[in-house]
């Protein structure tokens, strides 16, 4: 790969995407591409990277995007996150007859998933007033999200009472199917998240493990972007190995990559928790319902 080759592609997957790959990711970028260049048929990258300039399909892009994120995930990923949402935050929801809920990012549909599972296994009448919105730039990961089909070993690790409760034995040989009052509550979706956000507020969003892929200016410009779509007294869930160190916002911590947008002047106060004493969690209070489509 030629080093002009390597800038147009990396001006490419962050002028539509906002993935930063800098000089030191030319090996990288390389590798990653390099079979599937050689599977489109494409003699080199510069060919390549004609192809991904002149492409109006849209499906040039979204190929690029694939094979250079990580879609790697898995079940109850970073667990503490889902004891908060349980115990701290679906309570405080328990009364309301309409939940919003975003996995930005959602790969494979493990955490959408995880999500609707924790909602129902904490209280069953979640299935009718829960709608979890979950969205990838993946089409590929999307596809496998909605069979809602996963291996023995990607569900080994769930507690034999949630597998048990949950997933039912897929036609396919070892392997297992998310029940239908789950696959009920999720709805999955293209969006690139440096396309405009819809009007819909959520209680919560998650957001994790895909900032880091951004640079300090989208990743600024992507966190106002959230809070805009948080409803008051809404919570953002990023990933424990991201941080929002030097990024101007207005949330509030409240526990390890856990962070809660303010209720507005003079609107209902709610408790706060701290993240030295997960044990003593104590559930907040929302604002009055904001139903919203």
């Amino acid at each position: 790969m030629h080093e002009e080759d390597f800038l147009r592609i990396a001006n490419v997957a962050h002028r539509s995407f906002g993935l930063a790959l800098g000089q030191d990711k030319q090996g990288f970028v390389a590798a990653r591409l390099s079979r599937l260049v050689r599977e489109l048929g494409f003699a080199s990258f510069h060919q390549y990277s004609n192809y991904l300039l002149t492409d109006r399909t849209g499906v040039a892009l979204a190929t690029l995007a694939d094979r250079l994120t990580t879609n790697h995930t898995s079940f109850f990923r970073e667990p503490a996150h889902f004891d908060f949402l349980r115990e701290a935050i679906l309570p405080a929801l328990a009364s309301r007859s309409h939940i919003n809920i975003w996995s930005a990012g959602c790969s494979s549909g493990e955490e959408p998933y995880s999500i609707a599972i924790s909602a129902l296994d904490s209280a069953p009448h979640f299935s009718s007033r829960l709608r979890i919105h979950a969205t990838d730039i993946s089409p590929r990961v999307l596809q496998r999200a909605s069979a809602a089909v996963y291996t023995t070993d990607r569900i080994a690790a769930i507690p034999s009472m949630l597998r048990n409760r949950y997933f039912t034995n897929a036609a396919e040989h070892d392997t297992f199917r998310i029940v239908p009052r789950v696959r009920s509550i999720v709805r999955f979706a293209h969006f690139n998240l440096m396309d405009r956000f819809a009007g819909r507020k959520y209680a919560v969003i998650f957001c994790r493990n895909v900032m880091l892929y951004f640079d300090r200016p989208t990743h600024q410009s992507l966190i106002q972007r959230f809070i805009a779509q948080l409803e008051p007294g809404g919570f953002l869930f990023i990933g424990q190995s991201e941080s929002l160190n030097g990024i101007d916002h207005s949330l509030e911590s409240v526990g390890p990559a856990i962070y809660r947008k303010a209720a507005p002047a003079g609107g209902r106060s709610f408790a706060s928790l701290s993240h030295k004493q997960p044990a003593t969690l104590t559930p907040f209070s929302f604002p009055p319902e904001e139903v919203s489509a």
